[in-house]
Formats: C-alpha cells, structure tokens, sequence
C-alpha cells in the first residue's frame, strides 16, 4: 500500500515537466526546488540603501510568497553583519555572503536576483544574470543609456526568464484604478502628462581622493565605468550626482513620475523630440563636485503631439495642486485633470473645484480579488514572484520593456540638456536624427572586462 507520503512524492516528481514551464525554471535549477513546494531562493546584489528595501520585502514574503532569502551579495563588506542579523532574526536562517554578483550567478540553488546597485551597473548585472537563467527584479532607471538598455531587453527575450523593473507605482491598487479611469476617458482626450520632482537637497561638500577602505571592492564598484583614484564624495550615494555612474535626481527619482506619465499618456514608444534645461543653482561649485543639474526642465513630444512635461526641483520650493504634490503627477485632459500623489488620486471637472472622482481610501487594497495581497507593501515584488511562477513576461507589471520605455525618458532629457539644445529622435531605430554627436551619447566605452557586447 502507498502511504500519502510516497504518494505526494510521486506525484510532484510526476508533474515536473509542467513545473519547471510554469515557474520558468531551467531543469538545472530545478532540482534545488523539489519538495521545497516550489519555493523561490532569492538573492539581493546590493545592500545599502534601497537594498534594504528589498531585503525586508523579501522577509516580508517568506510565507506569503515562498520565499528564502539565501545570499545577500555587495562590494562593500561592511555591511554584511548588519544585514546578516537582520536577515536571520527574520528567518532564522544566515545568508551566505558574497563580494562578486558572478559567484551568485554561478549558484544553481539561485532561481531570481535582485538588483539595489548604481545604475551604471543596472545592465550589465541584469544581462549577465539572464545568461545564467536567473530571473531578475531591477532597480529605476532600468539602464544607464539607451544602448544597454535595449540589450537587457533582447536579453531577457533570449534567456526566457523574467526581468522587472522596480517602478512599485505600478503595483499600487490606487494609482491602477488612477490611470484605468484615465484611459477609459474620465477626463476626455489626454493632451498633456506632467511629472514631478520637487526633492531639496543640500551640498554634500568635496573631498581629497584617498585610499579606498578595506572593505570595498573599489576597481568591482567602478566596473563598467572608467577607473579613477578613490573619493569618498563619489561612491556610496553620491555617485547618483556624476554622469559616469547615475543619472541625477531627473533619472534617480524621476523615472517613477517618467512611468506613470507615460503610463497615462499610454505611450508605448519613445518621443519623437525632447529638450531639456537647468542648472545646478543655490550650491557653489567650489565646494561641490556635482555634475548633474539640481533644477532642470524637460519636454517631450510624441508623434501624435501629445506632451510630457518633467520639472525636477532641487532647492527651495512650493507645492503644487490641491493634493500638494512634490513628489507625482498631472494629466490635463479635454475634460479635466487629475492629480496622483502616492497612493492618492483626484479628478476635476473643467474648471470645477471640487473632485468628482478619486480614491476612496488610501490603502494599498488590491485590485483583483482572487489575489493575495502582499504584507508591508511588497506588492510589486510579489508579482515578480507571481510571473516567475506564471512563466509568462505579461504577468509582470513593469517588465523590462516598460522599464526601459520609461528609463529612456531621464536618459534622453540628459542628453538634450548636456547638449543644450532640442533633439529629434527615432523611436524606430534608436538614433537621433541626423546628429552624431548626441548620438555617441546614446551608450558608453565599456571598460574591460565589465562590457556589454552587441551580441548577448
């Protein structure tokens, strides 16, 4: 007689096949997974900052998801205790550390990445992890430039695994039913998106160059970008400010406003042109090594005429709209305008003053009720688990397509505002319009051995 255990045992065993293409796996890494009831392990390649948010989502999803956190993967080994004892408090288990992502990469026990590190590493990380079979969840911008960008989309093409881009708007409940109302014509026609940055930051001074400390994997950390001496002023956040390693407050915080706006103009392209202006203001040069602008203007056309508009506002500032946004956006319609602020939505009439549609509530409550909500607003990493298991890139809510599309934005105003002058751009080809000089600005000389090929 069969007891139920060899029973169960059979029947997964039995139904491997259908498994494996569900969830996506390769048959190499699924054997770490059998009777494990199809749990995803997980590593998070980046520590600091953000990766702690992505840590505590996936401790938060342990249960609700089934998921282990087993490797926390960083150049900088300082922070491997804390992040240890935090992880294993959670879950009673410690990570297995680790300096270089390759050797995540190599560890068949691994089905999925998560990326929390300087864009200038975005690409080559996510291409490299798509090689090995890895399934991804990146970090805004997708890319550095427009070429990677591109590249990480064929490679997620190519390796059949999913790649998300971690725009978290797109898995808020209030912003879906926000941009729903929206493309079903609440307001009319949509002529015109606006996005928001409205961020004050002070000076983070300027320093000698030194020797980098112990801890750092310093020549792992510049990788894809060219060497130079140590700066403390130039590493851990602050390399958002340098061209060479971020994108400034227009591609940091920027490309969620980027997403949502081209989310409600539903563009599902690039822009024909762009300009874009600015200036690093209120900060003196001299005692700041910042490169990118802290106020800066940008404008959009796409092919139909429709406008985006992006203001990023890096000083002293005022509010705008009657939700007081900073941080968000706008949509002026034939009919009306919306506002979206967070997890909180109005719509007006014309020039009506009150709202007449919006969210009820502030809560993050799911859209779909035969899906199980993610604790501690994880919602977006859980439906990258939830399309590793589906197998399928619509699955996704931002998959990389969407979050290069939307990356391309701040990477473009870049380049226009670099220039100082207005762009034309082929969506079709990827190249600007008769314009060489923007166009070698469009990738990067990869330095060796950190380089992203034409072929992946």
């Amino acid at each position: 007689m069969t007891n139920r255990r060899e029973f169960i045992k059979k029947s997964a065993l039995g139904t491997a096949g259908i498994a494996i293409g569900g969830m996506g796996f390769s048959a190499r890494s699924y054997g770490s997974i059998q009777g494990a009831n199809d749990r995803i392990n997980i590593a998070v390649i980046g520590i600091r900052g953000q990766g702690g948010t992505h840590i505590n989502s996936w401790i938060a999803l342990k249960d609700n998801r089934n998921v282990r956190l087993k490797t926390i993967c960083d150049v900088d080994e300082q922070y491997y205790a804390e992040k240890s004892k935090i992880i294993s408090e959670a879950t009673g288990e410690k990570p297995v550390t680790e300096w270089d992502m390759r050797k995540v990469f190599d560890d068949k026990d691994i089905h999925a990445v998560s990326f929390a590190i300087p864009n200038h590493w975005h690409a080559l990380g996510t291409i490299w992890a798509c090689q090995a079979g890895k399934h991804v969840y990146v970090e805004k911008p997708a890319c550095h430039n427009i070429f990677e960008g591109r590249k990480m989309v064929e490679a997620s093409r190519k390796y059949n695994v999913r790649v998300q881009t971690g725009c978290q708007n797109r898995s808020i409940a209030n912003v879906m039913e926000a941009i729903k109302f929206i493309h079903e014509g609440g307001i009319g026609d949509i002529y015109m998106a606006k996005g928001l940055c409205y961020k004050p930051r002070d000076s983070f001074g300027i320093a000698k160059d030194s020797t980098p400390p112990a801890s750092l994997h310093y020549d792992q950390w510049r990788g894809p970008a060219p060497i130079r001496p140590y700066n403390e002023k130039r590493v851990h956040y602050n390399w958002h400010w340098f061209w060479e390693t971020g994108n400034g407050d227009t591609g940091n915080q920027g490309p969620h406003q980027f997403d949502i706006a081209r989310w409600g103009l539903n563009k599902h392209e690039h822009p024909v042109s762009v300009f874009s202006m600015g200036g690093l203001y209120g900060i003196n040069p001299a005692e700041c090594e910042q490169e990118t602008p802290n106020t800066q203007t940008s404008l959009f056309k796409y092919s139909d005429g429709k406008m985006l508009e992006f203001e990023t506002r890096g000083r002293y500032t005022n509010d705008e709209s009657s939700l007081g946004i900073r941080i968000g956006n706008i949509f002026y319609g034939t009919e009306g305008y919306v506002e979206i602020d967070g997890d909180k939505w109005k719509a007006f009439r014309k020039r009506e003053k009150e709202p007449f549609a919006g969210s009820a509530t502030s809560a993050n409550k799911p859209a779909d009720a035969t899906y199980l909500a993610a604790p501690g607003g994880a919602d977006h990493y859980a439906n990258f688990l939830d399309a590793i298991r589906s197998g399928k890139n619509e699955s996704l809510h931002c998959d990389i397509s969407e979050g290069f599309l939307s990356s391309s934005l701040p990477i473009l105003a870049n380049i226009s505002y670099r220039l100082g002058r207005e762009l034309r751009f082929d969506g079709s080809k990827e190249k600007f319009i008769s314009d060489n000089e923007a166009d070698r600005m469009l990738t990067r000389e990869y330095r060796k051995p950190f380089v992203i090929g034409n072929e992946i």
